[in-house]
């Protein structure tokens, strides 16, 4: 590993604590109760701007043309499949967010509340399933750990 993909993979690295922060921050937003009214809605959008601006620098770090997934793919080929499960999550996950974000522009009340919150509690699960496969696929091909805190 060169000392220019070293230094990217430790940005990688760096940045997948403050997604895991995110995340953390949007779960703890959720799991106030809904009753609280403009401060859960507040609260949750905060937290999910943070994260939606979290998750666009993931992509472009991953994505990126000299990036982790274009490494894997060269020192790696068998991975490929993992690498395209993890483009594919990026897709959904982009487009769920942003859509949640739009909803919350709009002002979601009454019943609709619920299922913005199932939606938002499914973005979180996908994601964290999506870093657990990205730490093995780091793992698989350098062995290295990319961290499991944050």
């Amino acid at each position: 590993m060169n000392g220019t993909f070293a230094a990217h993979l430790e940005q990688v690295r760096t940045h997948r604590g403050e997604l895991g922060e995110a995340m953390a921050a949007l779960d703890a937003a959720l799991a106030l109760p809904v009753g609280l009214g403009p401060l859960w809605r507040q609260r949750v959008l905060a937290a999910l701007t943070e994260l939606a601006h979290d998750l666009r620098v993931h992509v472009d770090l991953t994505e990126a043309p000299e990036g982790l997934y274009a490494d894997l793919r060269a020192r790696a080929p068998r991975l490929a499949a993992g690498v395209d499960a993890q483009l594919a999550d990026h897709v959904f996950l982009v487009e769920e967010v942003t859509g949640l974000l739009d909803e919350r522009d709009d002002g979601v009340q009454g019943d609709a509340v619920a299922a913005h919150r199932e939606r938002l509690n499914k973005v979180l699960h996908r994601l964290a399933r999506h870093r657990q496969r990205g730490s093995d696929l780091i793992y698989e091909a350098y062995s290295v750990d990319i961290g499991g805190s944050g």
